[in-house]
């Protein structure tokens, strides 16, 4: 088997193409708690609490997508590194390696995994000042997790532990797939489907007094979860499931579960409703949060991507 290509540190980002930019630009600044860094025509980039540039950049489209998931790497050097193992294993770069132009700035690379979603690789990205994580406003820290339909689960498994180095930390059945890149449980699930698409974002609230009183600003605005709140089984993490302006599935969590690397052991969950929610509060999911997170198919980045 040959080696991962790189060594991630960290989930840094995710783009949503998004049919209703400017509505969902405004739910998750004046509402979900993100603050905006940037905007330009038909697309906003925004922030949580940490020091990352961005976690969340919205792009206008025709249909909701995953625009691109972004990765942090220690250094340019390893960017050039991962360049020429990729190629070596016949992964073409749709950007080579150099500085992005992008906002946030940044050395790195982008490539397609299996089923056309765009990857980035990136390390010298502008830093911002970082919030006081655990001040009072409930709002969120970082980019938690993306999780991901797919229509094949082991060939989506097997691309990003073997490119990626990623590891598997559980499985819930043969329907999902939690993948780690660093001590949090997961930063990446893939959920078997009938095609690629987005299922939902995960965003980290600072505290579980973080998480819950987040849900209640929501409520204040009229908004009531999908499904929650409720603490999963795979990864303990807590759950509050939305739907943002254009439908896309978005996730208040909090308390994820850190890997001892070498102690962990990789379980295989059963489909219960308790196992799904570990304090019964939640119940089992009900056909409209399953419809949002099934999506829309998803023909992968070539259907827009200009360069």
């Amino acid at each position: 088997m040959s080696e991962p290509v790189v060594r991630l540190r960290a989930l840094r980002s995710v783009t949503l193409r998004s049919t209703a930019c400017a509505d969902a630009g405004e739910f998750y600044r004046e509402v979900w708690g993100l603050r905006q860094v940037e905007q330009d025509t038909g697309a906003v980039w925004l922030r949580g609490t940490s020091s990352e540039h961005h976690v969340l950049q919205l792009q206008q489209a025709e249909r909701n997508a995953l625009g691109k998931v972004a990765f942090a790497v220690a250094t340019p050097r390893e960017i050039d590194e991962a360049a020429t193992r990729l190629v070596a294993q016949g992964i073409p770069l749709v950007t080579e390696p150099g500085k992005l132009d992008q906002v946030g700035g940044g050395y790195g690379l982008r490539f397609a995994d299996p089923e056309g979603r765009l990857i980035e690789l990136s390390a010298d990205v502008f830093a911002v000042t970082p919030d006081d994580p655990d001040g009072h406003p409930a709002v969120p820290r970082k980019l938690a997790h993306v999780v991901l339909n797919t229509a094949d689960i082991d060939a989506a498994c097997e691309f990003y532990t073997r490119v990626l180095g990623m590891r598997i930390s559980d499985w819930s059945e043969h329907q999902m797939a939690f993948l780690r890149c660093n001590a949090d449980h997961h930063v990446i699930a893939f959920n078997q489907a009938p095609f690629a698409s987005v299922n939902h974002v995960a965003y980290e609230m600072a505290s579980i007094d973080h998480f819950m009183r987040g849900i209640g600003r929501l409520r204040h605005n009229g908004i009531t979860p999908l499904w929650g709140p409720g603490r999963h089984g795979p990864g303990s993490n807590t759950f509050g499931y939305f739907a943002d302006p254009a439908g896309l599935v978005c996730e208040y969590t909090s308390e994820v579960e850190q890997v001892v690397e070498d102690a962990w052991l990789c379980r295989v969950w059963r489909r219960t409703p308790e196992l799904s929610d570990l304090w019964g509060t939640a119940g089992p999911p009900s056909k409209d949060v399953r419809t949002h997170m099934a999506g829309v198919p998803d023909p992968g980045y070539t259907a827009w991507w200009q360069g």
